[in-house]
């Protein structure tokens, strides 16, 4: 799969500080890219060398095979955490407005946002001012400024922040549809429900590091640990027998999975050697097993183990 956009060994530092170090990543075309890292990590930095609001001090940026410049600025769609709406602007005089500064005529942009406003229902909403808005409405005008040049690239920050979950899951379903059509998206979020949902690509931020990246269900191939999820149904009177044999014989603790008997409930890990269908042989001279699950790792689980790794 070819490459978007290629950020090659770019650093940055303000000051003393150094606000990244040698980040590359690789984005690739039609893909949702998760850029995550905790607070100061140096994301938002890197959005913003990818948005040309900073320069990088050294490597450079590509965007679809071409050096990054001035004109790649109408094929980028942005939509910062920090909103930047006009708030005393008419709606619909702003989105016109901010679609011509992308490179829509103003007939073209009427249409588009007509074709927007219809589809998010907001279309009584063109008159009023955004600081008569609330911040969830305020949102929904700034992902149709983003979105409606059709650009190449979206870059979302937060973009679920302000949102109820009815309005964050309209958006994320539109995401995913821009997606489906054609576009690339970098996605930069603390929420990990909403990367394992939307992302097919990850990246790390850790202190101006990049710590981790790659396609997500690769990462997951590497962090899983041979980890099973299992109940059986036991006999009362075998149940601490049973019990006390898998803790001797395998690396144990207690699984919480909800279920409606009185199972004896573990989560087992075999290490490298152990095989899947030996344990379920084992379980099965106990009873009758009712829960057999490998234990994926999370993007969540990733995100602290690599962070503490790299401490």
């Amino acid at each position: 799969m070819s490459s978007l956009l290629v950020a090659d060994t770019v650093s940055k530092s303000f000051g003393g500080f150094t606000a990244l170090n040698g980040v590359s990543i690789e984005v690739p075309k039609g893909s949702i890219f998760g850029l995550l890292g905790p607070n100061g990590a140096g994301k938002t930095t890197l959005i913003r060398i990818i948005n040309q609001i900073t320069m990088p001090d050294t490597g450079h940026v590509q965007l679809d095979g071409a050096a990054l410049a001035q004109h790649h600025i109408r094929d980028i769609g942005y939509m910062p955490e920090e909103r930047g709406l006009y708030k005393s602007m008419k709606v619909g005089e702003q989105v016109l407005y901010l679609a011509q500064l992308k490179g829509l005529d103003k007939s073209e942009a009427k249409k588009r946002a007509k074709y927007w406003f219809e589809k998010l229902e907001i279309g009584n909403w063109w008159g009023k001012k955004i600081q008569e808005l609330s911040k969830g409405q305020a949102q929904k005008i700034q992902f149709v400024v983003t979105v409606m040049h059709n650009p190449k690239l979206l870059i979302f920050d937060e973009p679920f922040s302000g949102f109820d979950p009815i309005n964050a899951n309209l958006i994320k379903d539109e995401i995913l549809q821009l997606r489906e059509e054609g576009a690339t998206v970098i996605f930069s979020t603390h929420r990990m429900e909403s990367v394992e949902e939307l992302c097919d690509h990850i990246a790390l931020i850790h202190k101006s590091n990049k710590i981790l990246d790659g396609e997500i269900n690769h990462i997951k191939r590497q962090y899983r640990n041979n980890t099973f999820e299992v109940g059986v149904e036991v006999d009362k009177d075998a149940f601490a027998k049973a019990e006390s044999q898998l803790i001797s014989k395998f690396q144990t603790t207690p699984a919480q999975f909800k279920s409606l008997g009185e199972e004896l409930k573990l989560r087992i890990q075999l290490g490298d050697q152990g095989s899947p269908n030996a344990l379920l042989q084992e379980l099965q001279s106990y009873g009758q097993v009712t829960h057999f699950v490998e234990v994926i790792p999370s993007v969540n689980d990733i995100f602290i183990q690599t962070v503490n790794q790299s401490l």
